[in-house]
């Protein structure tokens, strides 16, 4: 398989998770500000997710742009990246609506999680390519923050279930404050 084929369907399919994110969102009946607010969950939900799969897309562009080959394990942990983030429309609909609820709360957590693992496991797979060594070399010495963040969230989830259930959603939205931060300095391209 090209590199430019298995771009291109993990580009289709993020969108149509993108799409998919926003067609769950609660119409307010009747349309009102005070409705509009008595959503206000949904939208920070929908919000979280819609950016964590932006920052996710933005990063795969970056770390693709000079990829020369792939393998079958390159291929295979693209399809369990997209498997586990297929789920964000159907967490995120169930986080919106039960925000306080722990068991909802780790299961988000849980998907962000796998997608992160797998998202890493991506990439060092295209590092370990002969051909790709010296395009992977820069990018992979910027993800230095990975452990960091895999820590961050497991300790959310552990949260989550014992203290606060929105541990987890907060979680994300500090750990993309700081990715904001990082790009913002050129650290995180």
């Amino acid at each position: 398989m090209s590199k430019e084929r298995l771009v291109a369907f993990t580009d289709a399919v993020i969108a149509i998770i993108m799409t998919i994110l926003v067609l769950d969102l609660e119409k307010p009946s009747p349309v009102t500000l005070e409705s509009l607010w008595e959503l206000r969950t949904s939208f920070f939900a929908y919000a979280l997710s819609f950016f964590w799969i932006g920052i996710m897309w933005v990063n795969m562009h970056t770390g693709w742009h000079d990829v020369k080959n792939i393998d079958n394990k390159v291929v295979w942990s693209t399809m369990f990246l997209l498997f586990f983030s297929s789920f964000f429309p159907y967490v995120t609909s169930l986080v919106s609506q039960n925000s306080y609820n722990e068991v909802v709360q780790v299961f988000y957590g849980v998907i962000i999680l796998a997608v992160t693992t797998f998202n890493t496991l991506m990439y060092r797979s295209l590092a370990a390519i002969p051909e790709n060594k010296d395009v992977m070399v820069d990018f992979m010495a910027k993800r230095k923050w990975v452990p960091y963040d895999i820590a961050i969230k497991i300790l959310d989830l552990i949260v989550s279930i014992t203290i606060y259930p929105p541990a987890v959603t907060y979680s994300i939205l500090f750990i993309m404050i700081g990715f904001g931060i990082l790009f913002g300095r050129g650290r995180l391209a």
